[in-house]
């Protein structure tokens, strides 16, 4: 019963530990925005409205718009992502590229192990400089440091400027708030990623709108193809705001959609999300399900109360002639009481004793099979070994008291 109690515990506060984990990572009070590529899941008569309507997708100007216009916004961090490589001396591996501002790193809580942030001047004229994760750092300046040296990220040479402290995060726990590793990312400033690798708001009205002109022998035709429509015209990939309160959350995520809605045009483009709601509606669902898994675990420690109860009963039935001569040479049903209620309380402080190590094992056991993160808190071990022996005490109780009131002429005649 021990056992099964330290256990199911054990993972009800690793459940917890992962959701308060998850939310470091998500940040504090953070509303996350991201496009919608594929809009053509509407109907007939909503789709020909649509095919009239143009919006620029999420932008750095929904970005600039949101932190003057809308008054509980502390901070704004949009975000673009490339797939690229680096090639130095000799050696080309495949990275993740990163663009963002100053804010990305306060939101986040990212230190820096060494070296500086991007200054104002890098931000505002896409200075080709980057800071990298600590991973990056292991792969390719084993030796050296990184501080001031380059890096050729696709056709651009990156100098430098930090590297970020080691963030221990699971694949899990990423994934399921949709993080990256940043160990394992350059990350440069915006402008720059718009300047000198990709800025899709660059592209024409008419590829938006789903027209491609094809021109053949000098005359001009306009053709539609499902394939445009789902093109990704976004020049950033993602918006994340920061609420200043936590109270203004939900106001602020209704007055964002309106915001967006209206310099879109109607059009549905965009998905807004809030990470915290999002966990600690997860956390009371998980709550709810401990406090069900503890109970579970609970009853074991009634169903061997009850085996103690009845051990101690059948080993009262056995020693009836020894309680009989005890009585007879002047033992009072005190003493009897305390003779059975200590063997009941020894071996449920014994099998308690026991109990812990193996719900330690088990706890154990379940991180390294199941993969399921499992904490064990001494509040636990003390609750589960408390209770074990209380019901020791209590069950060892009933048999003792039994034995206490027999008649000692009737247990030396019991054979």
């Amino acid at each position: 019963g021990v056992a099964a109690v330290i256990t199911m515990l054990a993972i009800g506060n690793g459940a917890q530990q992962e959701i308060l984990e998850q939310m470091k990572l998500v940040g504090v009070n953070n509303i996350v925005v991201t496009p919608i590529l594929d809009i053509s899941d509407e109907s007939d008569s909503d789709e020909k409205q649509t095919n009239n309507k143009f919006s620029p997708g999420l932008t750095m100007a929904d970005a600039e718009g949101i932190k003057e216009i809308i008054p509980t916004v502390n901070k704004v961090s949009p975000h673009i992502f490339l797939d690229s490589y680096v090639i130095l001396n000799g050696r080309r591996k495949s990275v993740n590229l990163e663009a963002v501002t100053n804010n990305f790193f306060d939101l986040f809580d990212y230190k820096l192990q060494e070296g500086k942030y991007f200054n104002n001047y890098q931000m505002d004229h896409g200075m080709p400089v980057c800071i990298i994760g600590s991973k990056i750092k292991n792969r390719f300046f084993q030796s050296s440091n990184p501080i001031g040296k380059k890096l050729k990220c696709g056709n651009e040479w990156l100098t430098v400027m930090g590297v970020l402290e080691k963030r221990n995060i699971t694949s899990s726990g990423a994934g399921k708030v949709d993080v990256g590793d940043s160990n394992d990312k350059i990350y440069l400033p915006i402008r720059t990623m718009l300047l000198r690798y990709k800025n899709r708001a660059l592209i024409t009205a008419d590829k938006l709108s789903g027209n491609m002109i094809f021109f053949d022998g000098g005359s001009a035709s306009v053709s539609s193809s499902s394939e445009t429509k789902s093109e990704n015209y976004n020049q950033l990939d993602k918006l994340i705001i920061q609420v200043k309160e936590t109270e203004q959350l939900t106001p602020t995520t209704k007055l964002l959609a309106r915001y967006l809605n209206r310099r879109h045009q109607g059009l549905a483009d965009f998905d807004i999300t809030v990470p915290e709601l999002l966990l600690k509606q997860q956390q009371k669902t998980k709550d709810i399900f401990n406090i069900v898994l503890g109970a579970i675990a609970s009853i074991s420690l009634i169903v061997g109360g009850i085996g103690i109860m009845n051990i101690m009963l059948a080993s009262v039935m056995e020693r009836i002639r020894e309680i009989g001569t005890r009585q007879a040479i002047g033992a009072t049903r005190k003493d009897i009481v305390v003779q059975f209620l200590a063997e009941s309380t020894l071996i449920s402080i014994v099998g308690g004793v026991i109990g812990i190590l193996l719900g330690i094992l088990l706890s154990y056991l379940v991180t390294r099979f199941a993969e399921i993160k499992t904490v064990v808190s001494v509040f636990s071990v003390l609750i589960a070994f408390g209770v074990s022996a209380a019901v020791g005490i209590l069950f060892g109780y009933i048999p003792a008291k039994n034995a206490s009131e027999r008649d000692p002429v009737e247990s030396l005649r019991y054979e």
